[in-house]
């Protein structure tokens, strides 16, 4: 059956930060709305690209090289394998697109 997803609707229906909840599937590939506030962790994925979509507020992608600052309507592809830090000073929406198989902090114990 064909659903539409209407994104600010789920935003709103997300209550915890860190959080990501599946709105969508592409074959193997998920689509996920998550809010950010603060720091994460930093990561790397071994086998998996991630794709960040900024929606609202802005993020600060650390790499040990220098920092990528994204604000809406912009994204990155964060390559397999390179180490980030995904930061956000205030609240802010993000819609990830990345492989079913992919853990949240990639290369730590603690998924």
């Amino acid at each position: 059956m064909r659903s539409k997803v209407t994104i600010p609707s789920a935003f709103a229906q997300i209550t915890e930060f860190e959080s990501p909840q599946v709105v969508a599937e592409v074959n193997e590939f998920q689509v996920k709305c998550v809010k950010l506030k603060g720091p994460f962790v930093w990561h790397f994925h071994a086998e998996e690209d991630e794709l960040f979509y900024v929606v609202k507020g802005q993020l600060k992608m650390q790499f040990r090289d220098g920092d990528v600052i994204l604000n809406p309507g912009e994204l990155i592809v964060v390559p397999h394998g390179v180490e980030h830090c995904p930061v956000a000073d205030v609240e802010t929406h993000i819609i990830l697109f990345e492989r079913n198989t992919t853990k949240r902090t990639g290369n730590l114990a603690n998924n």
